[in-house]
């Protein structure tokens, strides 16, 4: 398994400065963990943290029907729709981003572990659906549609057109065979149309938020319909879960992170930049964006977390990052192995006046670039945390995962608000509902 190291040093933050939050990481992890027990009982389930211990208390025998079903997917369906919104697809986005071919739905399906892999759910607008319909409606299709309520507006507007369509397609019968729910336990409209219908149904954990869910069912079908080991992404998950057990700050990567953004924030650095130059990690920043988003922005607090794939991103965003605003910070995904490489040959015209890089490999480029980018932005201003990571293989994006979740549970109790609810984000809902008239909202 590819080691995840956390590397403060460019922030500056003395070893003083960490000390003096030693009592408040050690209460903290303690009202995390005796938490959880308390939380067996869902009735006085008010902050949902069963992801904490998730890796070694996951449902085994659902997950063996994961595999099934993902199987039965990979021998019958040339298409997979997964119909979510927010952590309903962002993290199995990522994941399977990161784990497979950055061009994986343009493989042939001989090159492919399993069948082209497409989001829809995620917006409202009528040119991604109606182009997505002329795409696969030729093709052999199956669906997971994924959504604790049912109603939430975007999944199931697109989930009502597809069920349409392949029902059209296969017929009832059939189409039944090709739907696959992951929703709510007890209650719900999903769950009420997943038993109506017949449909194989797998289940979102009680306590377990949205954000917080890419390794339960939510996230783990799609994943496994990719061809990516479950196991050994649980398995990293565990082995993290491990690791940042431990309530001394100074031992606690983790928790030393956490504490990092908070000091940052107080110093009025207010938007944190999470950093990549590996494109099959775009992705994994949206999840990490809703994670921290919508985890801190409360109570009008909160770090502002944005994005950047480099060296793309310098070319556009580079000059605000090294003489903007100073209210910023980076924090460096550094992936130290890369999993192929290429090398820069001779040409004996270099009108390019490339000659200098031949014999030179693109990855050693790569990271040239990453050294001096945050050599420049330090020096601008702009503290770096640098993440190393070994290699991208299951077992790492697991532990990234889980390392990533419980610093934001932490960073989010230090800064002294929520961070498993989302209060904010029912004021556009009830907007939109009014402005559509939908039924019991004219009045609000």
């Amino acid at each position: 398994m590819g080691n995840v190291k956390v590397d403060l040093k460019k922030t500056k933050i003395s070893d003083e400065e960490f000390i003096k939050y030693s009592k408040d990481i050690k209460r903290i992890h303690n009202e995390l963990h005796q938490d959880n027990v308390k939380f067996k009982d869902e009735t006085k389930n008010d902050e949902p943290i069963g992801w904490l211990k998730w890796p070694e208390e996951y449902d085994k025998k659902e997950f063996e029907n994961i595999k099934k079903c993902a199987k039965k997917i990979r021998n019958d369906s040339d298409v997979f729709l997964v119909i979510g919104i927010g952590g309903s697809y962002l993290g199995a986005k990522a994941v399977i981003d990161s784990l497979t071919n950055t061009f994986y739905n343009l493989q042939d399906k001989t090159e492919r572990k399993g069948p082209q892999i497409i989001y829809v759910g995620n917006n409202l607008n009528p040119n991604y659906i109606n182009d997505l319909i002329d795409v696969i409606v030729d093709k052999q299709i199956s669906i997971n549609v994924i959504s604790k309520s049912g109603t939430t507006t975007e999944p199931a507007i697109a989930f009502r057109i597809f069920k349409e369509l392949i029902e059209n397609k296969y017929g009832l019968e059939e189409a039944r065979k090709r739907i696959y729910v992951t929703t709510d336990k007890k209650k719900g409209a999903l769950l009420e149309i997943a038993k109506e219908e017949g449909y194989e149904t797998f289940f979102i954990p009680d306590n377990i938020g949205g954000r917080y869910s890419v390794l339960t069912p939510v996230g783990m079908l799609p994943i496994e319909v990719a061809g990516i080991d479950i196991d050994k992404l649980l398995n990293g998950a565990r082995l993290a879960q491990d690791k940042y057990n431990d309530n001394n700050i100074k031992y606690n990567e983790c928790y030393r992170y956490a504490v990092a953004r908070n000091i940052l924030y107080k110093n009025e650095k207010t938007i944190e930049i999470l950093a990549t130059y590996e494109p099959k990690m775009r992705y994994f920043i949206e999840w990490w964006k809703q994670l921290f988003g919508e985890s801190e922005g409360k109570e009008n607090k909160g770090i502002f977390p944005a994005g950047v794939e480099y060296t793309t991103d310098l070319h556009s965003l580079g000059q605000y990052v090294q003489e903007g605003k100073r209210n910023i910070f980076e924090t460096v995904l550094n992936i130290e192995e890369s999993q192929s490489d290429i090398t820069i040959g001779y040409d004996e015209y270099n009108l390019d006046e490339l000659n200098y890089l031949s014999g030179k490999n693109l990855s050693y480029i790569n990271r040239k670039a990453m050294q001096a980018t945050m050599k420049a932005h330090i020096d601008g201003g702009v503290p770096n945390i640098c993440i190393n990571i070994e290699r991208l293989d299951s077992e790492t994006i697991g532990h990234l995962i889980y390392f990533f979740e419980k610093a934001c549970a932490v960073s989010g109790k230090l800064l002294g608000v929520n961070p498993f609810n989302q209060p904010g984000v029912e004021e556009y809902k009830t907007n939109m509902f009014k402005l559509l008239k939908k039924p019991g909202y004219d009045e609000k």
